[in-house]
């Protein structure tokens, strides 16, 4: 006899795991505040501390709320558990003191969110850990550079802020030949429109805080991976390493905000394809890092892994950085700040703000660019998100203008550009 057929992912993000009828009939599931939780028995507790019967001690390692959406985050990227924590970095470095300890090895790709490369660099490199920069995008180097000490291979993927890809296919494959574990971060994506585990990746992390919770109000990281390697980071990296747990309303928020996660991420991506035809258009625009455009070098690889091209890029503009601190000071809709993956369409600069961990020398080596622009595209209208980026590329623009006029020939836009009506159709 057959088996039902597996429900959608939306359907597993409104209802996976959770039944109103055993919960006084709530149709939202309830918030446990609780820190502790009593034991009918001592034998009970000890058998709980032993790991020999099921049940909630602490909410450090375990919360009803929190198993709920760690349960949900588990189906949607189709691994077999989750582990929740107070945030992204949290999620990362509890993983990483899992699985890692003195003399062994971690290749990592070129490019990394600021705080995970400060994490490895100046804190568990500090304790006899090696980590090694390997340029990802191509799987020999990655083949050449393993060798018996490697443990971890580790990438992200939209790589924070370049947009540099990895296959994940191709690299789990060379590390798993030579018994290395794959650490993908997934944040860029979401499980809406990439899922590294299926494509061979060994443990999935996210920040949280961005698509998953989705409105910018909470802060949070996730994990999720095997049964028994999950049980490992939950036991040594969130109990004993880090006690970085996830408060009980924050995984209420991210569950809300799971139930719209699919409706979201097609409005970004929607959005952030109108935005970089737009960019990508502009004659004050050098440069656009976009999955979605056709000449994006890792084109074809993004159409193979990604269900769409996702809601992040960056750009660089005509004239440096400092064309590109006109463009931000000169936003009015789209907002200065940090994060992605909000309701809000954000802007930030990489080398003064989130990879300021870098030094100058640093980011030329790892590909950010000191005028590098990211952008994270919001829910909003677009015409309204397209109006307020011509503008203030017009105020990036204006030295640019008056060169042309041979007022100062040191930076020059190009003549002409294509219409963004016709760029559009860059986007594939």
């Amino acid at each position: 006899m057959s088996s039902s057929p597996r429900p959608g992912f939306a359907t597993r993000a409104i209802h996976h795991a959770y039944d109103p009828a055993q919960h006084l009939g709530a149709l939202v599931p309830p918030v446990h505040l609780s820190a502790t939780f009593a034991f009918p028995s001592v034998e009970h507790g000890a058998a709980c501390f032993a790991g020999e019967a099921r049940g909630y001690i602490y909410t450090r390692i375990a919360n009803p709320t929190l198993d709920l959406l760690e349960q949900r985050i588990a189906t949607l990227e189709e691994a077999q558990a989750g582990v929740a924590f107070g945030s992204g970095m949290g999620a990362i470095t509890a993983t990483l003191w899992t699985l890692l300890a003195a003399g062994d090895e971690i290749l990592v790709d070129t490019t990394l969110y600021g705080c995970t490369f400060s994490f490895l660099h100046h804190g568990i490199s500090r304790y006899g850990v090696n980590v090694r920069h390997v340029d990802m995008t191509r799987p020999e180097l990655v083949d050449a550079a393993i060798g018996p000490k490697t443990k971890i291979v580790y990438f992200e993927t939209p790589a924070n802020p370049n947009m540099r890809l990895v296959d994940i296919a191709a690299v789990s494959a060379v590390a798993h030949r030579h018994g290395a574990l794959v650490v993908v971060d997934n944040t860029y994506c979401s499980p809406y429109l990439q899922r590294p585990i299926a494509l061979g990746a060994d443990v999935v992390v996210h920040s949280a805080t961005k698509y998953l919770g989705g409105h910018g109000d909470l802060t949070a990281g996730v994990v999720a991976t095997s049964a028994e390697l999950a049980e490992r980071i939950r036991l040594v990296g969130l109990k004993d390493m880090t006690g970085a747990v996830m408060s009980p309303h924050d995984a209420h928020g991210i569950l809300r905000g799971l139930k719209t996660l699919h409706l979201r991420m097609e409005r970004h991506c929607d959005n952030a394809e109108a935005i970089a035809a737009v960019l990508d258009a502009h004659p004050a625009v050098q440069r656009v890092d976009f999955p979605g455009l056709r000449h994006f070098p890792q084109h074809e690889l993004a159409r193979r892994q990604m269900a769409r091209f996702g809601g992040m890029m960056s750009f660089e503009l005509h004239g440096g950085i400092e064309a590109g601190r006109r463009f931000m000071n000169a936003l009015q809709l789209v907002i200065r700040a940090v994060s992605l993956g909000d309701a809000e369409s954000l802007a930030q600069h990489p080398a003064s703000m989130t990879h300021s961990t870098y030094t100058p020398e640093e980011r030329a080596a790892h590909g950010i660019g000191e005028g590098l622009i990211r952008l994270s595209a919001g829910l909003e209208a677009i015409d309204d998100i397209l109006a307020d980026l011509r503008q203030a590329l017009d105020h990036a623009a204006a030295p640019v203008r008056t060169a042309a006029a041979g007022v100062d020939s040191t930076t020059t836009a190009p003549e002409t550009a294509p219409q963004a009506a016709a760029e559009a159709a860059a986007i594939a």
